[in-house]
């Protein structure tokens, strides 16, 4: 690309209020950028709001240009690009959706995006069994040479992150922010490794801050992205739900994991199960479901359950897999409270238990 076309792909992005779906229409309809930002207030007319001309045509004769040279001067640094609709990197199964972005500013891996990948999403509050599960799946599917799509959000999407990174399909973190921003900026050292080994993408202008209409715009292309989409944890109204249905609608698979009746975080995953999803208890159950052969799924190392004595296998058995709190453990148990406190403690450390806020326990293995 030219560096006059590639200003002109940036103005066409830093117009004001001129959406994916507007931009495509004036692409379809003027052939170009260029074309479009030079047009007369007549040739827009069919195109664009009455009241978003005046700053398409501000725009184009330069009053942004500042940001443009922002721009410019962030695609100069090692590992920014821009892919654009006229690209050949540009992503094909975006063009499934009927509004899709024109722009991808990228950070990383670009390659990525031409990849077969598999989406996994849920909770922000989720539960150390979700985020354990998530890590997992996702070290899974990368290590059988899948990429791994989410959101960059906390709970959930980050741990998925972090174990597809351990794998040789590595991640792919779709953004609701430009890519100046880390959002959550506790997740800072993540996107930086992501940027290092992954992919971030965002269809959103440098500068762009975390609003709520952003994600659900973001997760439209994690779903179209992918092939499938694996939702771990999620409670009844949640984005990932949203982010399932999309793929629904864009005809991909929509694989859910089931928890506990009595947990919130599971009632979205029932739902889905309920609409139609695939039941999933293993990685292996949605490389089947795909027909992928990419690579083989790590090893695992047999659990710590294997070295525990009777008694810790008693309380662990007791436990069940819900959240339990001391007292209905005393009931099970039939233990003395320094016995179990002893036993819990061991556990703990063995890594079979974890403490939940409120005393709760729940089991890991």
């Amino acid at each position: 690309m030219s560096d006059a076309d590639l200003r002109h792909w940036l103005r066409f992005a830093l117009v004001p209020g001129v959406g994916a779906r507007r931009q495509l229409a004036l692409l379809r309809g003027f052939g170009s950028p260029e074309a479009a930002l030079f047009a007369s207030a007549a040739a827009l007319a069919p195109h664009l709001d009455a009241g978003l001309i005046p700053a398409f045509k501000q725009v184009a004769e330069g009053a942004r240009d500042d940001e443009v040279e922002r721009h410019l001067a962030w695609l100069g640094e090692p590992g920014n690009g821009l892919v654009t609709l006229a690209d050949g990197d540009y992503p094909r199964t975006l063009l499934d959706l009927p509004d899709a972005p024109t722009v991808l500013f990228c950070k990383g891996r670009i390659e990525l995006l031409a990849a077969t990948a598999v989406a996994i999403v849920g909770s922000r509050n989720a539960t150390p069994q979700g985020l354990e599960h998530a890590a997992a799946f996702a070290e899974s599917m990368s290590a059988g040479s899948l990429t791994v799509v989410s959101g960059l959000a906390a709970g959930i999407d980050a741990a998925a992150h972090r174990g597809a990174l351990l794998g040789a399909g590595s991640t792919v973190a779709v953004v609701g922010t430009g890519l100046d921003r880390v959002y959550p900026a506790a997740n800072k050292v993540l996107a930086h490794d992501i940027a290092e080994r992954g992919l971030i993408v965002s269809e959103f202008v440098l500068g762009t801050p975390p609003k709520a209409e952003h994600f659900p715009r973001r997760n439209r292309l994690i779903a179209a992205l992918a092939r499938g989409t694996l939702v771990v944890e999620a409670a009844l109204g949640s984005g990932s739900l949203i982010t399932a249905r999309q793929a629904a609608d864009l005809g991909r698979d929509v694989f859910a994991i089931p928890g506990s009746i009595h947990s919130p975080v599971a009632r979205g995953c029932h739902r889905l199960i309920k609409d139609g999803a695939k039941l999933v208890e293993s990685a292996e159950d949605i490389l089947s479901e795909l027909g992928w052969s990419g690579g083989a799924s790590p090893r695992r190392e047999a659990g710590p359950v294997a070295l525990l004595g009777d008694n810790e296998r008693a309380v662990l058995d007791a436990a069940g897999y819900d959240p339990v709190d001391f007292d209905a453990l005393i009931g099970r148990t039939g233990l003395t409270t320094d016995a179990l406190c002893a036993i819990l403690l061991g556990l703990e450390l063995a890594g079979a238990v974890t403490t939940l806020p409120g005393g709760r326990y729940q089991r890991q293995v």
